[in-house]
């Protein structure tokens, strides 16, 4: 019932994506791939996929360049772009061309799920027997649909989600915007109700729980995956939030 184009100049990718989903559990009877930024234009003129997932970087061409031309041609498809985290930038320029999200890489097979079951609903109009559409879109911290919340608020989160492990804060987000930091915070509390500090800290919490939850990877690695560099300081946080330590709560996992 749908095609699907995957767009990347690696080919165990491309494999990797095609077995990420079981694509025909959601109606996607049709799959191409192609590892070139030509190769990827001329297949989606002629196959007119409903969904395209394209890698930013495409050798030496990006990804949302292939965007905007098939945009220009009036191709009616919904995209989704691949980035790695010092590729972030592309990213946002890939979203400012109309692709519905994004995805970094290692892509996470429930990320995938959850975008793709968003664009079937929202924008294919389908449906997805046994999901909890409600939940399919919702910020892991506030508990709200990203579609309830302004564009502002989530390019915010947006660049929360790619640079959590990164030195990130509101001086260096309100810089990209060209706004006053003390402005963009009240901006941001009013709006999520948390400080922009408060909500990288619980998001930065969430990623090193299910690291601990789902791996053995030292605690010490964990917190410096998450942007904790100072291990004592990742222990106090980690306690004050769920109010146990990283090793409780492998313990009882």
């Amino acid at each position: 019932m749908y095609k699907l184009l995957i767009v990347d100049d690696e080919p165990q990718i491309l494999e990797g994506m095609k077995r990420t989903l079981d694509w025909g559990k959601y109606g996607f009877d049709s799959i191409e791939t192609s590892e070139t930024y030509d190769g990827a234009i001329s297949k989606a003129v002629e196959f007119m996929p409903d969904l395209a997932i394209f890698d930013v970087c495409i050798g030496k061409h990006r990804g949302y360049d292939a965007i905007k031309k098939l945009n220009e041609l009036r191709l009616q498809s919904n995209y989704i772009i691949m980035s790695g985290y010092g590729e972030f930038q592309y990213a946002l320029e890939a979203l400012r061309c109309g692709a519905k999200d994004y995805l970094l890489k290692p892509v996470e097979r429930s990320k995938l799920q959850h975008i793709v079951e968003k664009i079937i609903v929202e924008d294919l109009h389908g449906t997805i027997e046994g999901a909890e559409l409600d939940d399919v879109d919702k910020d892991p911290v506030l508990g709200v649909r990203y579609d309830s919340l302004s564009k502002l608020t989530n390019r915010i989160l947006l660049m929360v989600k790619a640079e959590y492990a990164q030195n990130i804060n509101l001086k260096s987000v309100a810089e990209r915007f060209r706004m006053n930091g003390t402005y963009l915070g009240q901006l941001f509390l009013k709006e999520a109700q948390i400080k922009f500090s408060e909500y990288l800290m619980a998001y930065r919490m969430l990623r090193a729980k299910e690291r601990i939850q789902s791996t053995d990877e030292k605690i010490v690695s964990i917190a410096l995956s998450v942007g904790y560099p100072n291990l004592n300081y990742f222990y106090s946080h980690f306690h004050t939030y769920f109010d146990k330590s990283p090793s409780d709560l492998r313990r009882k996992e």
